[in-house]
């Protein structure tokens, strides 16, 4: 309420404030208790918040903005303040911070059933005798400060390296994956003709750009179920590397 009548006493004046709102707003301040309250001093409380919120405005900002009420607590008592998370989350909102929220969900699998689906020719055997012999393709993405980053990868599962990556802001078939297949082509160092390519059911992979770049390149096409555990864990040797990818990229 003192906090209110401060931000508009210049303009409307304290007396007439308090007059129009003693009826609207229950327990609203008159004027004689506004000056009462204002010549009273500070109390235990506000001057504990006065050194409190510079300090959680701090510890917030060296932390990337992203505590919420319970990280913020756990580090304010850390560092020596006896608070509660109450209290917490109080001097937060006083200090104008908050922790991050948790972003939806992103799917980059979307699978289309009227499209016509290669049969899985791997049956979730995940091994080759030989380069060139199997490559697993797979999305996922990456949040960053700017937004999602989408990250499609081709994996050879002899060797169990990239061969294949593309960084991108779309999921569009023609952008992303088919770039990460074209690099893989392009660098590789020997006949294509006994190459099975394995993806998912997502409708990037059984585009026509992309299936017709997959027979181009002289290989067979194999798909699994879309967004499928097992197959995703055929290329859980390259999906580490993605940070690796970024750097790259960048």
């Amino acid at each position: 309420m003192i906090r209110f009548i401060d931000m508009h006493r210049d303009q409307f004046g304290v007396e007439l404030i308090c007059r129009v709102l003693k009826d609207a707003v229950r327990g609203f301040l008159t004027s004689r208790g506004y000056r009462a309250a204002k010549a009273r001093p500070a109390s235990a409380r506000q001057l504990k918040d006065e050194s409190l919120v510079p300090e959680v405005a701090r510890l917030h900002a060296e932390n990337y903005g992203v505590y919420g009420v319970r990280k913020m607590h756990a580090l304010l008592r850390r560092q020596g303040w006896d608070v509660g998370r109450d209290q917490t989350a109080r001097l937060m909102r006083l200090a104008g911070v908050r922790g991050v929220k948790r972003s939806k969900k992103v799917f980059t699998t979307k699978p289309d059933p009227t499209i016509p689906q290669p049969q899985d020719l791997v049956k979730r055997n995940f091994t080759a005798p030989a380069p060139r012999r199997l490559w697993v393709a797979d999305i996922t993405y990456v949040a960053t400060w700017a937004g999602f980053a989408y990250v499609a990868f081709v994996v050879d599962v002899f060797s169990r390296k990239i061969v294949g990556w593309n960084v991108a802001s779309t999921l569009k078939a023609d952008v992303l994956p088919l770039q990460a297949l074209n690099m893989a082509a392009f660098t590789a160092t020997g006949p294509l003709d006994d190459l099975v390519h394995h993806a998912d059911h997502g409708s990037n992979y059984l585009s026509v750009v992309y299936t017709d770049r997959i027979v181009e390149i002289g290989a067979k096409p194999s798909t699994g179920t879309a967004g499928d555990s097992y197959d995703c864990h055929s290329v859980s040797a390259g999906s580490r590397l993605v940070p690796e990818v970024l750097a790259a990229a960048v």
